[in-house]
């Protein structure tokens, strides 16, 4: 049997006393814990860089030692050499002349705006390299991703097309500049802290809700990574505020090395969340009918009455008519955005100052802040989204030549066969010497519910063994097996007589990762088997 290597948080869930944590703190109260915080998991700063080997998924990799790589490298380099100093003269400007300051900044600013711009380009929009894959069979599907810290233009590149080569799609890319890993920081404490939108998140922003109400799109997948989970975060609050709550149901967003201190997705309903309240592990779905009725104004020929006026009393020869449109959409999660993942390293600095920080480390009283979303903790290290995160959850397989593969690329895309990291078990997050401290969490049936978009238990892959259960009387051990071979689930499944899943059976159920990440349902060019992003309020209400 595989070894646990993973840590599974199923989604928080949301409720009346709730509160978001960067919308009730004091952000100068929330930027002293952040630094503070950022001290406390200091050991964990080399992982940000290390491991440096293997480097798996070779020229793509961030650290590759290609003359590329090199000439970033070298950029950062720079920028080190020129802000830190700057920044740490800041205290004795009070000494110097006004002239002397304001001369000094300027050139300090104009220096770097030139590295910058060789760093970054012009563009806003890096789209993969159409060698890697075509939108031939996903044309009503849009991949969207925001990178994090010190990514400049090439580095963008190589992850947009590692992206293509993993799920075989186009991806587009949208920037965030990096001015430096010095003054990235400083931007993420800012952002994060005082939910300061820069340039590239008001453009993002305008792009996933431009293709949020395309009618030729029934799904909007974003990626983020690292800072850019901080942007993508403050992206999905204004699409809550502004945005139809059933285009929303198109969107999918998957994070690796969350930098976020939170990420809301409400309940559709009262009526779903006060039944994830009651039972989190319990599965349920959200139902929506919604009938909408046009009166519109045909002129159409009156009969009139014996004054000559017309029957409808508007007198002007039209009749109104009435015309209903219904649609209906389902939510097995309850929640707005259907799909939230996080992918984490234990031993990622920034990944421990973010998702893990504020998943793991908080309690779950109502007035703790959330943070949406299944959680996949890998217990590995590092930071970088190729190199370390891809390489290590979804690693490609290598072709037989070296430029030989997709495009030429050297690989053949995503290894499905020897994927150790998916092949893990899980074991619950938040459950310590068997005291259950995850009250407020989804459990894994409704997690599958959730991934797969229907329910782990029913006729079709359970096979009924007999009563071997030494948990308690009335209960039953269920071996859960997959016919068609595609998920392959290592879990035992217990219940009670009343077919609700109790605590104790819970913690005896065993899943692998691929059983319940539902981005890895897309890898080289699949789809989930149960897609409701195709179907109902989604798509009526863009056609």
């Amino acid at each position: 049997m595989p070894t646990t290597t993973t840590k599974f948080y199923g989604s928080q869930v949301g409720g009346s006393p709730v509160t978001s944590h960067s919308y009730t703190g004091s952000p100068l109260e929330l930027l002293r814990h952040d630094v503070a915080s950022a001290f406390s998991f200091y050991l964990f700063l080399p992982f940000i860089v290390m491991p440096m080997n293997p480097l798996r998924s070779g020229k793509l990799c961030e650290l590759y030692p290609s003359l590329e790589n090199f000439w970033s490298m070298g950029l950062h380099v720079v920028l080190i050499l020129l802000q830190l100093p700057f920044l740490l003269s800041i205290p004795f400007w009070v000494f110097l002349p006004v002239w002397t300051v304001v001369i000094g900044v300027m050139v300090f600013y104009f220096v770097n705006k030139g590295i910058w711009y060789l760093l970054n380009g012009p563009e806003i929009e890096y789209p993969s390299n159409p060698a890697y894959a075509s939108n031939e069979g996903h044309e009503h599907e849009q991949w969207i991703f925001l990178n994090g810290v010190a990514v400049g233009k090439h580095w963008l590149q190589s992850n947009v097309d590692r992206l293509s080569l993993t799920f075989r799609r186009p991806i587009l890319g949208i920037h965030n500049p990096t001015n430096g890993i010095l003054f990235d920081v400083l931007q993420c404490l800012i952002q994060r802290n005082f939910t300061y939108a820069t340039s590239d998140v008001r453009s993002c922003y305008s792009i996933v809700k431009s293709k949020l109400y395309d009618p030729n799109l029934t799904k909007v997948i974003f990626i983020l990574h690292s800072q850019g989970a901080i942007e993508g975060g403050m992206i999905v609050d204004w699409l809550l505020q502004e945005v139809p709550q059933d285009l929303l149901g198109k969107l999918e967003v998957y994070t690796f090395g969350n930098a976020a201190n939170h990420f809301n997705n409400p309940h559709l309903h009262l009526l779903s969340q006060s039944a994830a309240l009651k039972h989190p592990s319990t599965p349920f779905s959200t139902k929506t009918s919604t009938t909408v009725s046009y009166h519109d104004s045909v002129s159409t020929p009156t009969a009139k009455n014996g004054n000559g006026h017309a029957k409808n009393g508007n007198g002007n020869g039209t009749t109104v008519s009435t015309a209903p449109r219904s649609s209906r959409s389902q939510s097995t999660s309850g929640k707005t955005i259907r799909y939230i993942e996080h992918y984490a390293h234990t031993s990622d600095f920034v990944a421990r100052w973010g998702v893990l920080h504020f998943t793991c480390n908080f309690s779950l009283d109502p007035y703790s802040p959330r943070f949406m979303g299944r959680v996949f903790e890998r217990q590995g290290e590092g930071h970088q989204l190729n190199m370390h995160y891809l390489d290590s959850m979804f690693p490609l397989k290598p072709a037989p030549t070296k430029d030989g593969g997709i495009g030429g690329s050297g690989f053949l895309g995503a290894d499905e066969e020897s994927n150790e990291f998916m092949e893990s078990v899980m074991g619950l997050g938040g459950v310590e010497d068997g005291e259950e401290k995850r009250d407020e969490r989804e459990g894994w049936e409704m997690s599958y519910l959730g991934t797969h978009g229907e329910p782990l238990s029913n006729e079709e892959n359970e096979v009924l063994i007999r009563d071997m259960s030494p948990i308690s009387p009335g209960t039953m051990r269920k071996f859960v097996k997959d016919f068609d071979g595609k998920r392959g689930l290592a879990m035992t499944n217990v219940k009670g007589a009343n077919g609700v899943l109790d605590k104790e059976a819970e913690r005896k159920m065993e899943f692998r990762v691929k059983d319940l990440s539902r981005l890895w349902l897309y890898v080289n060019g699949k789809s989930p088997r149960v897609d409701e992003g195709d179907v109902g309020i989604a798509r009526m209400a863009t056609i």
